[in-house]
């Protein structure tokens, strides 16, 4: 398999939202807009934007990264990891003490994904889904109703 060649960076003022990737890891447009308010995008450049992240300061030292995308027919060559790997970089450099992450119970490779970079789990916020999205969210033949919560000391 050739290597890709990309660029992972963070996305300025100007530049267009690549909605179309961060709708695939998160259903509301709504929830997605609220935290690109309060965080900074990063997307992953081959030819073309093929990934993307999110990263949030959420309490005094601790930051949460709240939406991983790849695009479909980029998925599993291990551009799911590189973004992981850069938001946890990019979190040490901001001075956080602890990267948090959180997943739909549902979300089987994510789980997988999260804890092969280093994260724990530390809880379940049962019920978020399905508080917090207006339709039923199924992956992996399992509704998606908790949240697995996720973290890790940096």
């Amino acid at each position: 398999m050739e290597e890709l060649k990309y660029n992972i960076y963070k996305l300025d003022d100007k530049d267009p939202i690549p909605f179309e990737l961060l709708l695939l890891a998160d259903p509301s447009k709504n929830v997605i807009e609220d935290y690109l308010y309060r965080g900074n995008c990063f997307v992953y450049k081959t030819d073309e934007i093929v990934g993307v992240y999110v990263l949030i300061k959420t309490r005094p030292n601790t930051m949460e990264l709240v939406n991983v995308a790849v695009k479909e027919n980029m998925q599993g060559k291990g551009i799911g990891k590189k973004l992981v790997l850069h938001a946890i970089f990019m979190a040490r450099k901001e001075g956080a003490n602890t990267l948090e992450i959180g997943t739909g119970n549902s979300s089987l490779q994510q789980l997988g994904l999260y804890q092969k970079c280093g994260f724990r789990i530390i809880g379940v916020d049962k019920d978020f889904f399905t508080k917090h999205y207006e339709e039923e969210i199924m992956e992996n033949g399992i509704v998606c109703r908790d949240m697995i919560r996720l973290s890790m000391d940096l």
